[in-house]
């Protein structure tokens, strides 16, 4: 369990399938103020992966940045290599390293092309507006193609806007790509050689999204058109409210719409980046203005906002934006341009481009909350159904059936449950039944995991065997599932024949039979009337 949590939280700690920590349902229910504390900082971390993701981060950044420096590159330049190598850390989430390598190596070929046309672009702002909300509505379409497809888009967007935020013209080009290539490279000899944990674990199990239909059918479709007029609102307010930050409200959009898939994780995500930027900010008043002018201090402030970004990342987005705030409020002190107001702006800046993400997901081809949870429930009640019939076969002797990889990918999948429903468990969800109902499906679930986990490691012992009970009990858990998934179908309650007893067989019967009370308990919540889906939240 340790490993597949761990896995879990490795593969994607910050990508595009962003999702909670592994904390139990009920555990969410009673999480207040205090509760968003202990999740960042002293939430479980399996394996200490989070951990290791941070040092290892801290570490690549600090050698890019010592690199480009140690190049005789400027400081903007230096800054650009840190922020690379960020990116190169932080987005790609392939699930096998070679994937992971592959991914890297294209960063610096996507990115620098999106550099140069920033950099061209820079005294036309009409073009350079027009042609940074098709890298906006690129990037988040590239999402159909994977983790790699998503962190390409994801540098590709950040290569531009980095180029406003140092403002580049074509003179300082070569400089910046230098130290991109630079950085990149850096970051690549510390993830891929010097520290490199992942080769000593077993590959994850990918979770994709679900992605069906096509044209705007399509939910990374949709998602693409709504983040560039999403965008496009933003960049038109930010200007209203500066014309040399307003780069930071469509930084907001974009941000808001990239680990989301539908509208209620959206207006979530907003609300916590807002709540972050704010709390940053407030954090910044005290540490980064009075502190900035000390380049030592200013370094080490940057460093532990650096780990806190890739610490919390996984568990609390909030915190994670409080990280990224600090961490850009030194960087703007280092440039020699930082005071309150600036700092108030970025807070305004951030609440006109979430303001921005939500309604373009409200108005503009709205993906829902309940199709895209019906999606992710369902799944797992298939993957609940797939880890019970290997299980029940490596029980009949099947050396082949691998009851493990399916806990791993449930796992996962119970990750994106517990994201896809954060809108109708936050506390400020007005509707109580919803809430509720909600609740009682993300317990019920975790009920189900605990079981199936359990049942798998009977399963694993070489000196469980067969009895036919299992048999009968698992055709059960089947018809359970079909029960709840599928349209007009009923719970069965008869098993044909009359099962033999097998010494050896009683811990994987209580597992089952606990698998079949959580999934009879789960008809109440999922099966209300609703022709059209038999999942309803």
């Amino acid at each position: 369990m340790v490993r597949s949590m761990a896995l879990r939280v490795l593969r994607d700690p910050c990508g595009a399938f962003l999702m909670s920590a592994p904390v139990s349902a009920r555990n969410q229910m009673r999480e207040g103020g205090a509760g968003l504390l202990r999740r960042a900082f002293v939430a479980r971390d399996p394996g200490r992966v989070r951990l290791r993701f941070a040092s290892r981060a801290v570490l690549g950044i600090a050698l890019a940045v010592g690199l480009c420096a140690a190049a005789g590159l400027g400081l903007p330049a230096v800054i650009a290599g840190g922020l690379a190598a960020l990116l190169a850390l932080f987005t790609v989430t392939d699930p096998t390293v070679r994937g992971q390598a592959i991914t890297t190596a294209l960063l610096a070929p996507v990115g620098i092309p999106v550099l140069a046309l920033a950099a061209v672009l820079h005294d036309t702002p009409v073009a350079r507006d027009l042609a940074f909300l098709a890298v906006v509505g690129g990037g988040v379409y590239a999402r159909r193609w994977g983790p790699r497809g998503h962190s390409l888009g994801v540098f590709a967007f950040m290569a531009y806007f980095c180029a406003q935020f140092l403002h580049v013209v074509p003179g300082r080009l070569p400089a910046l790509c230098l130290a991109m290539l630079l950085s990149i490279a850096a970051s690549s000899a510390v993830r891929f050689g010097a520290w490199c944990y992942e080769r000593r674990l077993a590959a994850p199990v990918p979770v994709t999204p679900p992605t069906g239909g096509s044209g705007l059918g399509r939910i990374t479709t949709r998602q693409a058109v709504q983040a560039t007029l999403g965008a496009g609102f933003a960049l038109a307010a930010g200007q209203v409210l500066s014309d040399q930050r307003w780069y930071w409200a469509v930084g907001a959009t974009w941000w808001v719409f990239v680990a989301t898939t539908s509208r209620g994780e959206t207006v979530v995500r907003g609300f916590r980046r807002f709540l972050g930027t704010a709390l940053g900010i407030v954090l910044g008043f005290a540490v980064a203005v009075p502190l900035h002018h000390e380049p030592a201090v200013a370094a080490v402030v940057v460093a532990l906002s650096v780990f806190g970004i890739f610490y919390t990342a996984a568990v609390s987005y909030t915190w994670m934006m409080l990280s990224v705030t600090v961490m850009a409020s030194m960087l703007y002190g280092l440039l020699g341009v930082l005071d309150a107001d600036l700092l108030v702006l970025r807070a305004s800046e951030t609440a006109v481009g979430a303001l921005g993400a939500v309604l373009a997901v409200l108005f503009v081809l709205p993906v829902t909350t309940h199709s895209v949870t019906e999606a992710w429930v369902e799944r797992a009640l298939r993957c609940v159904h797939a880890c019970t019939a290997e299980a029940a076969a490596r029980l009949a002797g099947d050396a082949d059936a691998d009851p493990q990889r399916g806990v791993a990918e449930l796992e996962g999948v119970l990750g994106r449950v517990r994201l896809s429903l954060a809108p109708l468990v936050h506390p400020l969800n007005p509707a109580r039944a919803r809430k509720r109902r909600a609740r009682q499906v993300l317990a019920l679930l975790d009920d189900c995991a605990r079981e199936v986990r359990g049942l798998a490691s009977v399963a694993a012992d070489p000196d469980a065997s067969h009895d036919a009970r299992l048999a009968a009990a698992c055709w059960r858990v089947e018809a359970a599932v079909e029960a709840l998934t599928t349209p007009g179908a009923a719970l069965g309650t008869e098993v044909p024949g009359s099962p033999a007893h097998t010494p050896g067989a009683g811990q994987a019967l209580a597992h089952l039979h606990g698998l079949e009370r959580a999934l009879a308990d789960l008809a109440a919540p999922l099966k209300a009337p609703r022709p059209a889906s038999p999942i309803r939240l």
